[in-house]
């Protein structure tokens, strides 16, 4: 990928729906080559910008899955996991001796999810399950490790004037709460994020003006977030794990938002467990996630703790299948 392409992608990495218009003035390119470019990233299965439910944003309840299962089994088992519309991630790890997942469980039923069917199944030979407590958000948790960042001055022209990115990294669980007549509106946004809101009021049979005013509300109070999916070997990104911290009480707040802000972090999260902290990184080598994990983390005092688990390869990702490295159409 050029320098164009990283520029693009960093500018949707602040905002999945920000203009064209405003990507072209930060990437010093024009519109139609902004435009052109995004859309030959998409068909090669590098990027792709989704909105999906926001954690708070439903009452289901999301989950990591830790999975341990014989080697021979986990290429089979993940698959399957892979296949159900209720995951989102589905990693091997571990040398191809545990699968990470994360999923949702609704309360209402729970007999049909993933926690009530594991223990089933033959391949498995143990859990553990994980329920999410807080995602850490804002406008500094997003993943950014790209050796030419941008400016203050080019993120704020990004945001200038949009009032539908969020702020801050508070608890918004119930500022906003999907509905039932939210559904055409999360069909359309789900296969692409990016969806015009004319082109969203004919899908949904809305008014631009219904569309614009629950799109932002959704996405203020984070019923909705913006997934701006990444096939990170593409960029040169070859090494990602999973981090389970082991964090003093007290700190797990302030701990984690610190690692949320960090450029190499993909995924910020308080979860149940002894280890009460899950953080996903993405790195350049094993090398450079060596010196994240030793200097970066280790100077952090609350943590006492950390395992971790290195992706080995990953099926699915923000709900998106991987194939060959490539995100899979839509």
């Amino acid at each position: 990928m050029d320098r164009t392409d990283r520029r693009i992608v960093q500018c949707l990495l602040q905002d999945g729906r920000v203009s064209f218009r405003r990507i072209a003035h930060v990437a010093g390119v024009s519109e139609q080559t902004v435009a052109r470019r995004y859309r030959a990233l998409v068909a090669e299965g590098a990027v792709r910008v989704r909105a999906l439910p926001g954690h708070g944003g439903s009452r289901e309840q999301t989950w990591f899955v830790r999975v341990q299962c014989r080697p021979d089994a986990a290429d089979a088992l993940a698959g399957a996991l892979a296949a159900r519309e209720d995951t989102s991630f589905v990693s091997v790890t571990s040398g191809g001796a545990e699968i990470v997942c994360q999923t949702r469980s609704d309360p209402a039923h729970p007999h049909g999810s993933v926690l009530h069917r594991l223990p089933r199944s033959a391949s498995v030979l143990g859990f553990h399950a994980y329920a999410v407590l807080h995602v850490h958000l804002g406008p500094e948790a997003k993943w950014r490790a790209f050796d030419e960042p941008l400016t203050p001055a080019e993120v704020e022209l990004l945001h200038e004037g949009n009032s539908s990115v969020p702020d801050d990294d508070g608890d918004h669980g119930g500022a906003a709460l999907l509905g039932e007549a939210d559904a055409p509106l999360l069909a359309e946004l789900a296969l692409d994020g990016r969806t015009g809101v004319l082109d969203l009021a004919r899908a949904t049979g809305w008014s631009k003006g219904r569309v614009s005013s629950r799109l932002d509300e959704l996405l203020c109070g984070r019923a909705l977030y913006l997934a701006v999916d990444l096939a990170y070997a593409r960029f040169g990104f070859h090494a990602t794990a999973y981090l389970w911290l082991t964090v003093n009480p007290g700190s797990l707040r302030a701990t984690g938002a610190a690692l949320s802000r960090h450029p190499e972090t993909t995924f910020a999260a308080a979860v149940t467990g002894s280890a009460n902290l899950l953080v996903t990184v993405t790195c350049r080598t094993m090398n450079d996630l060596y010196a994240y994990v030793a200097d970066t983390v280790g100077a952090l005092p609350a943590v006492t703790q950390v395992d971790v688990v290195p992706v080995l390869h990953r099926l699915k990702q923000a709900g998106t299948r991987l194939h060959n490295g490539r995100l899979a159409p839509a």
